[in-house]
């Protein structure tokens, strides 16, 4: 049975970048003034990871985001890095999207499969879902960490 090749969904795409948009000006609200914003999440049983937000680029109509991890003790496994992203909030249209993860960038919207960098079907989408869900465990259980200069 062959299986059916994976389509994809533009208005459930574009709804979980609104969304991420809006949660991203929640945790952010000083976006279009300051340039780092640190926050450390409450997991029970772990030291507090930090999550850094540096503004890289500010155009008129996006900003462009890292979002770095750092420490955390027993948060992360040895052998896996913490997640490293880069975000564009496009403020004309309220929405934000990943534009590269550990490194890897320019995804596409769907892949074959298999392929040679053996990317999911739907690889972009579940980078997007993974930053609407890491940004709601932000909005739930972050806290503000200590002003940080922007020599750091």
């Amino acid at each position: 049975m062959a299986s059916a090749s994976y389509r994809v969904d533009l208005s459930r795409h574009m709804a979980e970048c609104d969304a991420n948009y809006r949660r991203l000006l929640t945790l952010l609200p000083s976006l279009f003034d300051e340039d780092v914003r640190r926050l450390r999440l409450r997991l029970p049983g772990a030291q507090a990871p930090e999550l850094r937000f540096l503004v890289e680029e500010r155009a008129p109509y996006t900003t462009t985001l890292a979002v770095q991890f750092k420490g955390g003790g027993s948060a992360w496994h040895p052998l896996i890095r913490p997640p490293a992203l880069r975000l564009r909030l496009y403020h004309d249209c309220q929405t934000a999207e990943v534009l590269a993860y550990q490194g890897q960038d320019r995804f596409e919207a769907r892949y074959a499969y298999p392929n040679a960098q053996m990317r999911l079907p739907d690889e972009k989408a579940q980078l997007n879902a993974f930053l609407g869900e890491y940004l709601a465990l932000c909005l739930a259980q972050g806290i503000d960490a200590e002003p940080l200069s922007l020599g750091v």
